[in-house]
């Protein structure tokens, strides 16, 4: 019988890069068995890799949010390499299209629900089962932080993470007595590629990121282990009595 974290195995999706590898990375660390769900095949490998090359048990799999079958034909293959998950750590998303939402596409719009919001839905109902019988469950819904007041251009992808966010506190009221807690992590101007990406398309203005972090409360960008921290004390039994809310990890941009 191993300890308390061997015991609870963690899924993190969207874990072979950026926020969602830190939060596997971070999750390994504090000894939990982790399972990286990515499309991309080769950076899940990767990333279970870093894990293992630091004394921890991982497992990399080719999934799909958005495709419901190949999520519970994982968590099953989770079930056999790991054991039963009791951590869901729901990071895998669409970024976001900037579009006027008049010439939105009904393509785009259903795209981006699909993987942003029904994907977690896909991941949830596939591990609760899990969760209830244990009577102890952890689910992290990485958000958005452009839910606090919405963004122009951004539309279905403000949407679904709203969504994300209002799914978060209804399975908090519906799974608290079971001993499963759900929260949501909205993350503000954190360096990823994603970001990179924005400021390459200049989405910061000519001011570009410096001006960005001059704006921001604590004069820096944030990091994917900032929102790992974060989300490695929500899964602990320290926070037991933490459910149903959003924090922001967003260096003040947002309160």
């Amino acid at each position: 019988m191993g300890n308390v974290q061997e015991d609870r195995v963690a899924i993190v999706t969207g874990g072979g890069s950026g926020i969602g590898l830190a939060i596997g990375q971070r999750l390994g660390s504090d000894g939990y068995p982790v399972a990286i769900f990515d499309l991309n095949a080769a950076s899940a490998a990767v990333a279970a890799q870093s894990i293992v090359e630091q004394g921890g048990r991982a497992v990399g799999l080719v999934v799909d949010v958005a495709d419901r079958e190949r999520v519970f034909a994982a968590v099953e293959e989770v079930r056999q390499e790991l054991g039963r998950p009791s951590i869901l750590v729901n990071n895998a998303g669409m970024g976001a299209v900037s579009r006027k939402f008049i010439d939105t596409t009904l393509e785009v719009w259903e795209q981006t629900l699909r993987v942003n919001l029904t994907g977690p839905f896909n991941c949830c109902q596939a591990v609760l089962p899990d969760m209830i019988e244990a009577r102890w469950g952890r689910i992290v819904n990485i958000s958005s932080s452009s839910t606090h007041s919405g963004q122009a251009l951004l539309g279905p992808y403000v949407a679904s993470k709203s969504g994300l966010n209002g799914l978060t506190k209804t399975l908090a009221l519906e799974l608290g007595f079971r001993g499963i807690t759900v929260n949501a992590i909205p993350p503000g101007f954190i360096d990823t590629p994603m970001l990179r990406e924005s400021e390459q398309r200049g989405d910061f203005g000519p001011g570009g990121m410096e001006d960005a972090i001059k704006r921001t409360p604590v004069r820096r960008a944030g990091l994917p282990e900032d929102i790992a921290a974060t989300c490695s004390f929500l899964c602990g039994d320290e926070a037991s009595y933490i459910t149903g809310q959003i924090i922001g990890v967003n260096g003040g941009r947002n309160t």
